[in-house]
């Protein structure tokens, strides 16, 4: 895949994506940064334009679009101007309800998915706890049968979205002595009883997106809410983790392309010494190797988000075809590659801004405060490279 496999339709969304961003999101995003969230109006605006389920069936509400239009979205989100709203948004958008789409009944269908997609109900992707975070067979929040319902106790931690959130696409295990192969995908609506959200989080950056650890005790939910088979969660949790990390990739880029831009104008309009700070040489250079660095990651970025598309058509047909190594590997490659670069874009930005980058009232701060999650969250650039070792049978 290339920039020239964007077809006249994928730029007419864009177009269309963008003015939203623009002239519906961005004003705003400033004061949700202060606020801490960002308000569900703006999830039912998105749904009555059509944003939010780009790929979902047509049957499900959505638009049976190809994967090309969630990389425009992806693209296009960083121009609100910070990290949290796009963080949220994708969350709902990528994380939690496509295996809905793929596994869900009718009946969840109905309850769970078209409602997400019509911008009424806000999903939550809750994997992630205090003990757990990679290493995913660690999580020890249990749902136990009994009768025609599960029970549900643990807690869980770094939920985005989960202060606001109004159901959760839920990991638990439902045999916990069967380890990896015990774990459990469930519906979880948030006004069940037995589910606290015991803590609003502080974060060093992504302020507008809602961050929260959620605890649950002897909280039930009927049977029928048991998304896919019981005991095949990790492997839709492996699955899901794909798309994941691929939009962490573009955002990534798209993300470190603004600011770079953005830095790029304010080294041409800074006057130092009597001649604008782009044009001395060390610092031209440093915004050629960047420049360099978000090329060759866009390159391969898409280039591995047209093998993905290919995949996912191939899995709308067969929800249990399995993503092959090869592209596991490629895909945790564009995610270790483009969060690296996407850090080092943001920390030569505000070393290029001078003291300037280092105040608040200044983009390039809060971008770099921002940029910091993305080679941890989905998965660090760490388990990436240990992910690509294994694959290479090193």
């Amino acid at each position: 895949m290339s920039r020239g496999c964007f077809q006249e339709e994928h730029g007419i969304f864009r177009r269309n994506f963008r003015q939203f961003i623009e002239k519906e999101v961005a004003p705003y995003t400033l004061d949700w940064e202060e606020k801490g969230e960002w308000p569900k109006s703006v999830l039912r605006r998105m749904g009555e334009l059509g944003f939010l389920g780009l790929r979902h069936k047509e049957e499900h509400g959505g638009a049976g679009a190809d994967y090309l239009y969630t990389v425009v979205m992806a693209e296009e989100l960083p121009r609100c101007g910070v990290s949290g709203f796009p963080m949220g948004i994708m969350v709902h958008t990528d994380m939690a309800t496509p295996i809905i789409g793929k596994l869900g009944s009718p009946e969840q269908v109905e309850r769970f998915l078209k409602p997400a997609i019509r911008g009424e109900k806000l999903a939550a992707l809750a994997i992630t706890e205090p003990q757990a975070g990679s290493d995913v067979g660690a999580i020890k929040t249990s749902a136990k049968k009994d009768g025609g319902e599960y029970v549900i106790n643990g807690s869980k931690l770094f939920i985005t979205n989960g202060a606001n959130a109004d159901f959760l696409t839920l990991a638990a295990k439902t045999a916990p002595e069967q380890g990896l192969h015990g774990i459990s995908f469930f519906l979880f609506p948030t006004d069940t009883p037995g589910l606290q959200v015991a803590k609003k989080l502080k974060k060093m950056g992504n302020h507008s997106s809602d961050t929260a650890e959620l605890v649950f005790e002897d909280a039930r939910v009927p049977k029928e809410y048991l998304l896919g088979e019981e005991n095949m969660g990790f492997y839709y949790i492996m699955q899901n983790f794909q798309g994941e990390r691929l939009i962490a990739a573009v955002s990534a880029v798209a993300g470190s392309q603004l600011l770079l831009d953005l830095t790029i104008q304010y080294a041409r309009d800074r006057q130092a010494f009597g001649r604008p700070i782009i044009k001395f040489q060390v610092n031209r250079h440093k915004v050629v190797d960047m420049a360099t660095r978000v090329a060759v990651a866009r390159s391969f970025v898409y280039d591995v988000c047209g093998a993905f598309d290919s995949f996912d058509s191939a899995q709308s047909a067969d929800p249990a075809h399995a993503v092959p190594f090869e592209l596991v590997k490629e895909i945790s490659m564009a995610k270790l590659f483009a969060t690296e670069v996407a850090k080092l874009v943001a920390d030569e930005c505000v070393q290029l801004h001078g003291g300037y980058g280092y105040i608040e009232e200044f983009p390039v701060a809060r971008a770099y405060r921002d940029t910091r999650l993305l080679s941890i969250g989905g998965g660090t650039s760490e388990i990436m490279k240990e992910i690509i070792g294994k694959i290479m049978d090193l």
